[in-house]
């Protein structure tokens, strides 16, 4: 089977073209082809299919094998992906995901892509929909206990479940530990995305992360952009963000009603064929 592997940001993913490749079960694939010494390695796949709504579908999984809704970094891979491979011939075009149709812009440089700009999902913000184990409206600043310390902590869906913890110092926190005990806390029954945010200024943070079903990575663009929405709402941050992740800078812009633009780089770090399948 054919792949290409990318980066966005560090978030790394081996990508298919489903068009061309017959894949039966993408989460044995997945679990296969991410594991970082047996394997190619990667933080998920990504699967390009034919879609009946928009010009093209995307078919995310996690290294864990399990099936997630949208991935922002992903969707600027794949997105230069089907470009590069003339799947898609144009710099602007609609990918369908589990989280809805996502509009896409290229910045395109000789025939290069050189940025892609993203409209995300809207956020969803009512606990139920999220979902989360919690009284009111919004999920915002409330409590949870971990290892018989308190943490104030946000949460909003993205496309997929996202919790936001500002700290003051970001080297300080034991992200691994802190972020997989609250990945799998009873009061997510779908588990959560968890990242943790250090404000920099008003147009400047740093985000570290811990993904639901790939642990630590070096970046999440539906955490990014988590992290700057929450931070919107708590008066923390302006409209435009600039985003320190592990792994590079994503620029994230809340426009009137909360409406969503991520944009960053996509990197092909190689191409091959994977003969272990």
């Amino acid at each position: 089977m054919k792949f290409t592997k990318m980066h966005g940001a560090g978030n790394d993913f081996v990508l298919f073209n489903g068009l061309e490749e017959k894949i039966d079960d993408y989460g044995k694939l997945a679990l296969q082809v991410c594991h970082r010494h047996f394997s190619v390695g990667g933080d998920g796949i990504m699967v390009v299919e034919k879609s009946d709504i928009a010009d093209v579908k995307m078919i995310y999984f996690n290294s864990d094998g399990s099936q997630g809704e949208m991935c922002g970094n992903g969707i600027r891979c794949f997105s230069k992906f089907v470009y590069d491979n003339k799947i898609v011939n144009k710099e602007t075009f609609t990918v369908e995901t589990l989280a809805g149709i996502q509009n896409i812009w290229l910045e395109v440089e000789n025939k290069e892509v050189k940025f892609v700009k993203v409209k995300m999902s809207k956020p969803v913000f009512e606990p139920k929909e999220i979902p989360v184990v919690c009284e009111g409206e919004k999920v915002i600043e409330k409590c949870v206990e971990i290892d018989g310390k308190e943490v104030v902590f946000s949460t909003v869906f993205l496309g997929v479940p996202h919790t936001v913890i500002f700290v003051e110092d970001i080297n300080a926190i034991d992200i691994n530990g802190l972020g997989s005990k609250m990945e799998k806390h009873s009061i997510f029954p779908k588990k959560t995305n968890v990242n943790f945010v250090e404000v920099k200024d008003r147009s400047h943070i740093h985000v570290y992360t811990w993904e639901r079903g790939a642990g630590r990575t070096l970046a999440c663009g539906t955490g990014c952009c988590s992290s700057v929405v929450l931070g919107n709402i708590l008066n923390k941050l302006d409209h435009k963000v600039k985003v320190q992740a592990e792994g590079g800078v994503i620029e994230v812009e809340i426009q009137d009603n909360f409406e969503v633009f991520m944009k960053g780089k996509a990197t092909t770090i190689c191409v091959g064929e994977f003969v272990n399948f």
